[in-house]
């Protein structure tokens, strides 16, 4: 097999053109009930999604638990990736940033209800929980400017700002020419600025 390198998951052929989406192999694979690929699945991007929730909770525990759930719903639904509409990884990536707001709106919500409800004095709220809560609300905020954005654009922002890689990289994941991916993401982050009001 004629293979120069691996990219987290993209092998990327003899003369770097026409990268093979490992990770929308093993998505497809794991869509037959294939438990092997669905191990080494998790074994690849396990501690990358990890990474991207914790990132939106900042709390170790609910990211530990929002993983488990990433992974399961990736176990089944795995027979709805469709390959023609992106790389697998950017498909995980979303489920699992999905995740992560759900967890969110999930964790407000609930301490709305307390609050509402007399359980819980705003004056007795520990130090440092008016940061998560800042925190989680800059998130949401986040979130919902990105799902302004065209698809292409959401992508490579999604990947460099929650998955870490750099242009080049995302350029191996994507298919696109590193030009295009660095126009993209000049374009996206312009349209996240506008969307959030961000004036400078």
């Amino acid at each position: 097999m004629l293979v120069d390198m691996v990219i987290d998951g993209t092998d990327v052929p003899a003369g770097g053109t026409d990268p093979v989406d490992l990770v929308g192999e093993l998505i497809r694979r794991t869509a037959t009930g294939d438990r092997a690929a669905f191990a080494d699945l998790y074994d690849m991007l396990s501690p990358r999604v990890f990474g991207l929730i914790l990132r939106v909770l900042v709390n170790r525990a609910q990211s530990e638990e929002v993983l488990q759930e990433v992974f399961l719903e990736v176990w089944q639904s795995a027979d709805r990736f469709a390959p023609n509409k992106g790389q697998g990884r950017s498909w995980l990536l979303t489920i699992a940033h999905r995740r992560a707001i759900d967890r969110v709106r999930s964790s407000e919500a609930s301490s709305d209800r307390d609050i509402r409800s007399g359980f819980r004095d705003l004056a007795t709220v520990p130090a440092g929980v008016a940061e998560q809560v800042e925190l989680r609300i800059e998130s949401q905020r986040v979130a919902g400017a990105l799902r302004q954005l065209p698809d292409r654009q959401r992508e490579a922002i999604m990947l460099a700002y929650y998955g870490g890689y750099s242009q080049s990289e995302i350029a191996a994941l994507t298919g696109a020419p590193l030009g295009t991916v660095k126009t993209r993401m000049r374009d996206g982050l312009t349209r996240l600025r506008v969307e959030m009001g961000v004036t400078r």
